[in-house]
């Protein structure tokens, strides 16, 4: 995997852009209670590019969860611009979530029903955007999808069904962007090529990279790794 400029380093002058602080997360059933996470605690800053590795099982996927306000922890929170995400309901975290934060997700997560450009419109739309269509219609062109604005999702490649994922990820232009295994789904020239566009747009908006990957080369693009054994940081830096 290849990036002829890798990821910003972390700047502690400024505020962190995510605080997660001292977090948590045990589930119980009839066997007992398992400890997911122990203890977590890191601060993210404007533009950095961040790696969650370790092993399956090892609580990095669940890490990412919580960071997003998909999933809440035992113990402890996390502040997101300086908003605690657990503070309030789920339909508060929800909006926040949707001013925040952009998704890419292993499996794509396209609505099949709607095309390329509606997916893409479909979080501008939500937002109240007048120009949702223009908006959608440029950052589709920008990804190289200007020739499939009407398409759906079953007849694109998984590689063109990623860079629709991309392009509603980054349309709304997020603080942050968590992504979770993103070329996982696909084979490694085009998750290379997927990979290469997902740092371009990163640059070019500044965003908060925070991608969850098994994949060295693509850990070692990011300024940043956190290595997670055990459900505990072993390498904050």
């Amino acid at each position: 995997m290849t990036n002829t400029t890798p990821g910003t380093s972390p700047d502690a002058s400024r505020p962190a852009i995510i605080a997660v602080e001292h977090v948590f997360k045990s589930v119980t059933d009839s066997t007992g209670t398992l400890d997911i996470l122990r203890d977590i605690h890191f601060d993210l800053h404007q533009g950095e590019t961040v790696a969650i590795v370790g092993a399956s099982g090892s609580g990095k996927s669940t890490l990412l969860s919580i960071i997003a306000g998909l999933d809440t922890p035992t113990r402890g929170t996390v502040r997101l611009d300086g908003e605690d995400l657990f503070a309030g309901s789920e339909d508060q975290r929800a909006a926040l979530r949707a001013r925040k934060i952009g998704f890419v997700f292993q499996s794509f997560q396209l609505l099949g029903n709607l095309t390329a450009l509606e997916n893409v419109m479909l979080p501008l739309e939500l937002a109240g955007r007048k120009d949702a269509r223009r908006a959608a219609t440029d950052m589709l062109a920008r990804v190289g999808l200007a020739e499939r604005l009407n398409r759906y999702p079953k007849v694109l490649s998984g590689g063109e069904q990623q860079r629709v994922a991309l392009a509603r990820a980054f349309v709304v232009r997020p603080s942050v962007l968590l992504a979770d295994e993103p070329t996982g789904s696909l084979d490694f020239a085009t998750g290379e090529t997927i990979m290469n566009l997902m740092f371009d747009l990163n640059r070019e908006q500044g965003t908060t990279l925070v991608l969850v990957t098994h994949d060295r080369g693509i850990a070692d693009l990011c300024s940043r790794r956190l290595t997670v054994e055990a459900g505990r940081i072993l390498s904050p830096h």
